[in-house]
Parts: structure tokens; C-alpha cells; sequence
């Protein structure tokens, strides 16, 4: 196999994305590629347990993407080994009312996970400068102070939203959460052979809405404003991984690597020692086990 330089896919300098590949396979088979991606998902799980019995750091793990990207496939593979009460994951759709009555924060924040826990975001904060953008129409229903049209949503109001969510994810990774952003970038020409694919397949017709169509026929403003928003908030603390999605099991295999290869540093994450009074009693508690009648 190819070696994986997980480096290549990480955002440090401004990208674009039409000059990056939608595609990649490593030079292995689906086969291979699924195999090997089994192979480092067995490890996350066992990293899972450590950092649940350790409790002081959690993980939370963002995943972007066009409709038909392989958001909920690559969830469903990458984790499949996690015991179901170390891990949780959200999807973020429209506002709720409720969510409404607060910022545009709030409801991510309320969804993170608590230390020893994975978390899994699909679609995620960026929602809120991505969709939002595309459909500026949408900020009208925050209700926020002085946007009362959408000519009052100015340039000024995107970079403060940014800013927002530079510090909100700086806050995390402070306090704790070891965060992982992932683009999964699919190319236009996949996206209609994948949504062609749910027409013609009977058991995949409900992934289908006609809304879809609606959306791809945004498709260029959509790639502005996820390019704009991944040059606007990679950064050292929480870089931004541009995944080539066109391949489903190279782009899993890529997210593995990439959050073992990260992962694996944390060398303080282990499991807790017995404190001194149980450490020198545990013959004494084998004993009483073994004698018991």
C-alpha cells in the first residue's frame, strides 16, 4: 500500500478546493483499503476505553459534506468497534424553535461530549456559516438584534461569526477536547452518480428529496463558502482535513489514520493506578476470592 502522508490532507496555508483531488485510492483495492481501515478502527476502540477510564479528556469528531458525501456511511464503519456508551452522535438540521431563542452556538455546545466520550458531529457549527450563507434568508429566523433584513447581513456579520467560532473552538481544545475537522470533498460528477444510485435503488429511494436538486444546483456557491470557511478557521488548534470522499473506503481509511496518528500522542491518556492503600491489598482481595466457599 501507498504510504498515507496524513499531512497532505491537513489545511495550514489557505487552499482551493477545485485544485484538490476528489479522489484517491492509494494504489490498493477496496478490499485492501477496507481491511487496513479495520485494522486502525480496532485500535480507536481500544484508545476509546482508555479515555473513558481516564475521564479527563473527551474527543469530538466534526465531519462536513455535501449531500451524498458519505458522512453517515463513514460513522457507521470508522466506529463501528465503539461500545454505544462511550460514543454519541448528532446531526444538526434545521433550527428547532427552541434552539432559535438562542445563539447560533448554543446547541452545539449543550451536544458535547463529556470527558471520556467520543463525540461525533455530522454536520456541524459550520452549518451556520455555510447553509446560512448560501441562504442568507435563514439568519432572519435568529432573530438577532439590528438584522432585521437581509442587506443588514454585511461582511462585517460573517467575519464575527468566524471569530466566534475560532474562539468556541479554542475554548474546547483548552479545556480538554481533542478536536477533529473533516471536509469530505466530493466531486460534482460522484455526487450525481450517487444520488442516480438512490433513484434507481428501491431500498435507498427514502435518502432521496427532491430538495436535493435544489441544492446541487447551488453547487458553486456552496464550494465558495466551505472554502472560505475552512481557510477562516484552520489553525493549529483545530485544523481543518480535507478528505477526498470520491473513494468511500480510502476516505474512511484516511479519517482512521488520521485520528489514530493524532490520538496515539496523547501518551498522558492511560488508565488510572489503583491508589496505594488498594494497590498493596490486591493479594489480599485474590485471596478472599479464592477461598470463598
Amino acid at each position: 500500500m501507498k504510504k498515507i502522508n496524513t499531512e497532505l490532507y491537513r489545511v495550514e496555508n489557505p487552499i482551493t478546493l477545485a485544485s484538490m483531488s476528489t479522489y484517491e485510492d492509494f494504489s490498493k483495492t477496496a478490499k485492501q483499503l477496507k481491511n487496513k481501515m479495520k485494522q486502525i478502527s480496532e485500535k480507536l476502540a481500544d484508545f476509546q476505553d482508555i479515555l473513558y477510564a481516564n475521564n479527563q479528556y473527551s474527543v469530538l469528531v466534526c465531519i462536513q459534506g455535501m449531500d451524498t458525501s458519505g458522512k453517515d456511511s463513514l460513522i457507521r464503519d470508522v466506529f463501528k468497534g465503539f461500545n454505544s456508551q462511550g460514543i454519541e452522535v448528532h446531526s444538526f438540521k434545521t433550527p428547532t424553535k427552541t434552539e432559535l431563542q438562542h445563539d447560533f452556538l448554543w446547541r452545539h455546545y449543550v451536544a458535547l461530549p463529556k470527558r471520556g466520550k467520543f463525540g461525533i458531529f455530522n454536520r456541524t457549527h459550520y452549518e451556520n456559516v455555510i447553509v446560512t450563507r448560501v441562504h442568507p434568508e435563514y439568519i432572519l429566523n435568529e432573530n438577532i438584534p439590528k438584522i432585521n433584513d437581509i442587506k443588514d447581513i454585511t461582511k462585517d456579520f460573517w467575519e464575527e461569526r468566524f471569530e466566534q467560532i475560532r474562539n468556541f473552538e479554542k475554548h474546547l481544545v483548552q479545556n480538554g477536547t481533542i478536536l477533529f475537522k473533516f471536509f469530505l470533498h466530493l466531486s460534482k460528477e460522484e455526487q450525481k452518480r450517487r444520488l442516480l444510485q438512490r433513484l434507481n435503488t428501491p431500498s435507498k429511494n427514502w435518502k432521496f428529496s427532491p430538495d436535493d436538486l435544489q441544492e446541487r444546483k447551488l453547487w458553486d456557491s456552496y464550494q465558495v463558502c466551505y472554502e472560505e470557511a475552512i481557510n477562516k478557521t484552520s489553525s493549529k488548534l483545530a485544523p481543518w482535513h480535507i478528505i477526498p470522499a470520491d473513494n468511500k473506503p480510502a476516505a474512511r481509511l484516511l479519517v482512521a489514520k488520521i485520528l489514530w496518528q493524532t490520538l496515539k500522542q496523547y501518551t498522558n491518556i492511560t488508565y488510572p493506578n489503583l491508589n496505594e492503600k488498594d494497590r498493596t491489598l490486591l493479594e489480599e482481595y485474590k485471596k478472599q476470592l479464592q477461598n470463598e466457599c
